[in-house]
């Protein structure tokens, strides 16, 4: 049951990028511009920005998520049609890069987080970004002060799933790895933290299938929302 795995949780550690903040609003400011586009650049620079972060680490070239998602926006901007030139020359470029430091947060998010610090659980995030992006987003989006930590794999100079990421979780916090509850929307992620060893909530919000991969969530939801109940009905006698 996955009420009984979840005993005894003292720490919630999220993802950032798809599980707080959406990534679809880096693309909807600038969707005038990007006109029929829009969606399949949307799609293509998360597929080469994800791609591209598990590439470095196996060839042991690593950039920050800064440099990976420049990156990644100029293949999905020029496979798509659209001139990087003049992409550049018009600001269209920077603007999408600028949206990523100012993401929106889900609309649940605010309100769980709160529930969560009054039920005493430590709180963090732990992310393939740089501090330099991570810092501005979430102060955008008034969570500063519900976070205990926000962790970056520049730490380690690898992005996840790289075992010795979720590492930093549990040695920044003190904790064993059974006793933290890892959430993200990327079940890649949800894979690589459950083989690690921590429990796992898949927040599924786009109702994508299961990966065919070692290490299985303990529970799944379609949101935040219903995070709370969850943990309570897991500590119960």
């Amino acid at each position: 049951m996955p009420e009984q795995s979840l005993r005894d949780i003292k720490a919630c550690v999220f993802d950032a990028y798809g599980t707080l903040f959406d990534l679809r609003s880096a693309v909807e400011a600038q969707r005038p511009r990007l006109g029929e586009h829009a969606d399949a650049v949307a799609a293509t620079w998360r597929t080469k920005q994800l791609e591209y972060t598990w590439l470095r680490s196996l060839m042991g070239r690593h950039a920050d998520f800064w440099t990976v998602t420049e990156n990644s926006l100029d293949f999905a901007l020029e496979s798509n049609g659209i001139d990087l030139a003049e992409a550049t020359q018009s600001g269209l470029r920077e603007a999408l890069m600028q949206a990523y430091l100012q993401l929106s947060a889900y609309a649940e998010v605010p309100a769980t987080l709160a529930t969560l610090r009054q039920g005493g659980f430590h709180l963090a995030i732990l992310s393939n970004g740089s501090p330099a992006m991570l810092d501005p987003v979430v102060q955008n989006a008034d969570l500063s002060d519900q976070f205990e930590v926000v962790l970056s794999v520049e730490s380690v100079k690898t992005f996840k799933p790289e075992p010795c990421v979720y590492q930093l979780a549990v040695d920044t916090l003190n904790l064993r790895r059974e006793q933290i509850l890892f959430l993200s929307s990327n079940a890649w992620d949800v894979a690589g933290a459950a083989s690690f060893g921590f429990r796992v909530v898949w927040i599924n919000r786009f109702a994508q299938p299961r990966e065919r991969l070692p290490g299985q969530p303990d529970a799944q939801l379609t949101d935040l929302i219903g995070l709370p109940t969850l943990l309570m009905e897991a500590s119960r006698p």
